[in-house]
C-alpha cells in the first residue's frame, strides 16, 4: 500500500514538472522586443496544454501542441523605454519583469565579432562611460551540435560598467550609435567565434544544395566516420614523445651556443579533435548558436567573419549569399545584413613590393563586395584604413561599429541624409591607354586621405604583368594608366592583404574597397574544402 502511495505521489510529481509553461533564455528579465514587427512568443509545456501571453494590453491564447511545443505572434507595437511585464500562464505563470521595445539586432562571426571591450582601444575608458541601461547585451553561451537545438545559455545584461566590458566591441558601438541616434531601446544579441568558417555558420540543409559545398562536407562526412578517438589519441601521444625529445634535443644545444645560434623548437603537436566537437565542422554553429534564436524578432544582423575562409575566397562568393538567404528563409524575413569587410592586416606575409601578387586576403574582401553590391538589404563597411599590419584584431572597433550603424541608419531608419559608404567600384571604360573607373557613394566628391597623389592602383594588359600605375582623380573619376601598358585591359585597387598608402576616399572620409575590372583566373578558383587548404600549403 504504502509503495503504491509513493508511486502514485512520484506520478503526480513527474506531471506537474512537465506541465510547467518554459520559456527559452532569450525570453528572460530584461529583454528588448523588435518595434513595428509582428513578434513571436514560444515555449514549452505539457501538451494539450492551454497557455496565455499578456503584454502591452494584448492577450494572446494558444495550446500546446504534441511535442510539447507552443507560440503566439504578438500584434506590432510601437517602441517603449519604459519597462513593462509579460505574464505567461498556463498551469503556472511566469512573469517577465523590465521588458523594453526598440530595435534588435544579431550580432555574429568569428573573433573579430567576438573581440570584447575590454580588448578594444581605450577600454578603460570606454568602460566606465558605459551607462546605457536602454541598451541590452545578450551573449550566447558558445557551444556545438550536430543537430538543430531548442534552445542557448545565456541573459540579458544592462549596458553598463559592469556588464559591457565582456561584450563584443563591434555589436556594443554599433548599437550604442543606433540608440544615441534613434532615442529608442537597442537589444544586441552576440553569438560569435574566434576562428571559426562560414560554414559552421550555415544549415546543412542549404550547404546540401550548393555545388560548391559537396566536396567539403564529404570530407567531413568521411572524417566523421573514420573518426577512431584511441588511435587517434594512441598517435597523438607517439608525436607528442617524439617532439619532446626533439625539443629537449635543440634545448641541450642551445644551451651550449650563445644567442644568435640558438635553434626554436618546433610547435607541440595538437591533440586530436572530434569532428563532432569542433566548431568548424559545417552547421554546428548554426545548430547550436542560431537556430535557437528563431524565430525571436529582430531587424537584421552584422557580420564579421571571413579571416577563416581567405584560403577559399572564390567559393566564399557563393557561401556568404547562401548563408544570409539561409538565415532570411528560416526567420521568414528579409532581414538586414551589414557585413564587415575584413581589415587591412599583415597577413603573416612580408609586405609586397610587386604589383601583382596573388593575394586570398583580397580575393576575400571582393566576395564580400560582391555579396553586397548584389544581394538585397545588404551593406559593407569598409575598414581597410584602420587595420594593423601584426595584428589580425585592430583595435579600433569604435569606428567599426559607427560604420555599420551608417548603413542601418539610411537604410532601415530612414536617415537618407546618411552618407553611409565610401566609394565603391561601378564600372570601367578603357580609352586607348588609359582606363576610366566609376564609382558610387561618392557621397561629397572623391579625394585622397592624406592630400597626396593616388596610390596602390595597378594596371596590366592581356599578358596578365601588373605593374603600378599613375592614377588620377577627374570630375569624381578615377583615370589609371602606365606608359609600360599601351593596351591595358585591367585595373586594380588595394589589392593586398597590407595595401599600404592606398588612400581613395570621399569627402566624408569613408575609404574605398578594394576592386578589380579584370577578368583574370584568381588563386583561390577551384579550393574548396578546408583540407584542400592543407594539402596546398603541404604540397608548398
Amino acid at each position: 500500500m504504502k509503495a503504491s502511495l509513493l508511486l502514485s505521489l512520484l506520478l503526480v510529481l513527474i506531471d506537474s514538472v512537465h506541465a510547467e509553461i518554459k520559456l527559452p533564455a532569450l525570453f528572460s528579465d530584461g529583454l528588448v522586443l523588435q518595434q513595428g514587427k509582428p513578434l513571436a512568443v514560444w515555449g514549452w509545456g505539457a501538451p494539450d496544454e492551454d497557455v496565455s501571453v499578456r503584454f502591452a494590453g494584448q492577450t494572446q491564447v494558444t495550446r500546446v501542441d504534441l511535442d510539447g511545443k507552443w507560440r503566439v505572434v504578438l500584434d506590432p507595437l510601437p517602441a517603449n523605454a519604459q519597462p513593462q511585464e509579460m505574464i505567461i500562464a498556463g498551469k503556472n505563470t511566469i512573469t517577465l519583469k523590465n521588458l523594453l521595445i526598440g530595435e534588435v539586432w544579431v550580432c555574429s562571426g568569428q573573433s573579430n565579432m567576438q573581440w570584447t571591450v575590454s580588448q578594444a582601444g581605450n577600454p578603460q575608458q570606454e568602460i566606465s562611460a558605459a551607462n546605457f541601461p536602454q541598451i541590452r547585451m545578450f551573449n550566447v553561451e558558445r557551444t556545438v551540435a550536430m543537430t538543430p537545438a531548442g534552445d542557448v545559455k545565456g541573459e540579458w545584461k544592462e549596458a553598463n560598467s559592469q556588464n559591457v566590458g565582456q561584450f563584443s566591441a563591434v555589436g556594443y558601438f554599433f548599437g550604442r550609435h543606433l540608440h544615441q541616434v534613434l532615442k529608442v531601446p537597442v537589444g544586441l544579441i552576440n553569438t560569435s567565434w574566434g576562428g571559426t568558417r562560414i560554414e559552421a555558420w550555415t544549415s546543412r540543409e542549404s550547404l546540401e544544395e550548393r555545388p560548391c559545398a559537396a566536396q567539403m562536407l564529404s570530407d567531413w562526412d568521411g572524417i566523421r566516420q573514420s573518426w577512431d578517438a584511441t588511435a587517434e589519441n594512441a598517435k597523438y601521444e607517439v608525436a607528442k614523445a617524439e617532439w619532446q625529445a626533439l625539443a629537449k634535443k635543440i634545448n641541450d644545444e642551445n644551451a651550449k651556443l650563445p644567442a644568435e645560434q640558438k635553434k626554436k623548437a618546433p610547435a607541440a603537436p595538437r591533440p586530436p579533435e572530434d569532428p563532432t566537437k569542433t566548431p568548424h565542422h559545417p552547421a554546428v554553429l548554426f545548430n547550436a548558436m542560431v537556430a535557437p534564436l528563431i524565430p525571436y524578432t529582430i531587424q537584421g544582423a552584422i557580420w564579421y567573419q571571413g579571416e577563416s575562409n581567405q584560403k577559399r575566397a572564390f567559393q566564399y562568393q557563393e557561401l556568404l549569399p547562401n548563408m544570409i538567404n539561409d538565415w532570411r528563409t528560416r526567420w521568414n524575413s528579409e532581414l538586414s545584413f551589414y557585413i564587415v569587410q575584413l581589415a587591412n592586416f599583415g597577413n603573416g606575409q612580408p609586405v609586397s613590393k610587386e604589383a601583382g601578387t596573388a593575394d586570398t586576403w583580397a580575393e576575400l574582401q571582393e566576395a564580400q563586395y560582391l555579396t553586397a553590391i548584389t544581394l538585397p538589404k545588404t551593406g559593407l563597411a569598409v575598414i581597410n584604413d584602420i587595420g594593423d599590419e601584426k595584428d589580425i584584431h585592430p583595435k579600433n572597433k569604435q569606428e567599426v561599429g559607427r560604420r555599420l550603424a551608417l548603413w542601418a541608419l539610411a537604410k532601415d531608419y530612414g536617415r537618407a541624409e546618411t552618407v553611409f559608404s565610401g566609394p565603391m567600384f561601378k564600372n570601367s571604360m578603357i580609352e586607348g591607354n588609359k582606363v576610366r573607373v566609376q564609382f558610387d557613394h561618392i557621397g561629397g566628391g572623391l579625394k585622397t586621405r592624406d592630400g597626396g597623389e593616388l596610390k596602390h592602383f595597378q594596371i596590366a594588359g592581356e599578358d596578365q604583368k601588373w605593374v603600378w600605375a599613375q592614377a588620377k582623380i577627374e570630375n569624381n573619376e578615377v583615370i589609371v594608366s602606365s606608359d609600360a601598358v599601351p593596351a591595358p585591359v585591367g585595373v586594380r585597387y588595394a589589392w593586398a592583404a597590407w595595401p599600404e598608402g592606398a588612400n581613395l576616399i570621399n569627402a566624408e572620409g569613408l575609404p574605398a574597397s578594394c576592386f578589380r575590372t579584370d577578368e583574370f583566373i584568381p588563386s583561390t578558383l577551384g579550393v574548396v574544402s578546408p583540407f584542400q587548404e592543407v594539402m596546398k600549403a603541404q604540397a608548398k
